[in-house]
């Protein structure tokens, strides 16, 4: 992918500032929120089944993630989505521990059934166990390292008729027929509880302002990437809680110089 596509995507998010609908997890939620601020996004954070609809139907993008799930949260989510769908609002879904409990497994599945799901982020086991691949999660961790994730995004985006967003050492992007492999990132993200949740988030930010979802996704991707090289290469060597700060203000940094220099991405 050109880098000029990703610094005209981030470029966008930066100036149209889009309003992000968070169904989030209790552990992310105020991290999710710093980092979409950072970023120059506006979040917002709504539950209630009463007013999911009315929040889903003028925000930018909905983003769905289910960490910490109950009936009542579910329950929004449908409401939210729905109503996503209804006004051509995409949704972002993060199936955060599918494959650890049946529960987080078919939670995943139903809401990929009653929603149409715009782009799916989760790490490979997460991907793999939502399409009834086995592959091992720990908790929320994936497990196996030594599968192939390219051939697991275009599967999946195949199978679910979306555009998968598979996480990990590479990052893989596909709609089933173009994939692309982001090998930005530092392993520090690894130290940090709920990098992923925001990169969910953040990736409902650039589909908010790029209607290519597979050109959205690449460039929050690398975008994402990108600050967290910076932030590793300016704190990440005195530990998680300097890398956190230092990545939100990366977030806030990143530029075209940055993105030409630095972004890595292979199209598969």
């Amino acid at each position: 992918m050109d880098k000029n596509v990703i610094t005209n995507t981030l470029d966008k998010v930066r100036k149209e500032k889009p309003l992000v609908h968070n169904i989030t997890n209790v552990v992310v939620t105020n991290f999710t929120a710093n980092g979409l601020l950072a970023l120059g996004v506006s979040p917002v954070m709504a539950y209630a089944k009463e007013e999911v609809a009315d929040m889903a139907k003028v925000a930018g993008a909905v983003v769905l993630n289910i960490g910490t799930l109950d009936e009542t949260v579910v329950e929004s989510m449908i409401i939210a989505g729905k109503a996503a769908n209804e006004h051509g609002v995409p949704v972002i879904l993060d199936p955060v521990g599918a494959g650890a409990t049946p529960y987080r497994t078919e939670t995943a599945r139903k809401l990929l059934k009653e929603i149409d799901i715009s782009i799916l982020r989760g790490n490979a086991a997460e991907v793999a166990n939502v399409i009834g691949e086995r592959w091992t999660i720990k908790g929320v961790d994936a497990g196996e390292r030594n599968r192939d994730s390219v051939k697991l995004a275009r599967t999946a985006a195949e199978k679910l008729g979306l555009v998968v967003v598979v996480t990990g050492v590479d990052d893989v992007i596909s709609d089933g027929d173009k994939a692309y492999v982001a090998r930005n990132g530092h392993f520090m993200l690894t130290r940090v509880t709920g990098t992923g949740c925001l990169l969910s988030s953040v990736i409902g930010a650039f589909s908010a302002v790029e209607k290519d979802l597979v050109k959205a996704a690449t460039s929050a991707v690398a975008s994402y990437g990108i600050a967290a090289e910076m932030a590793a290469e300016r704190k990440g060597g005195e530990g998680p809680g300097s890398f956190q700060v230092e990545f939100l203000n990366a977030l806030s940094q990143v530029s075209a110089e940055d993105i030409d220099e630095i972004a890595s991405i292979e199209e598969r």
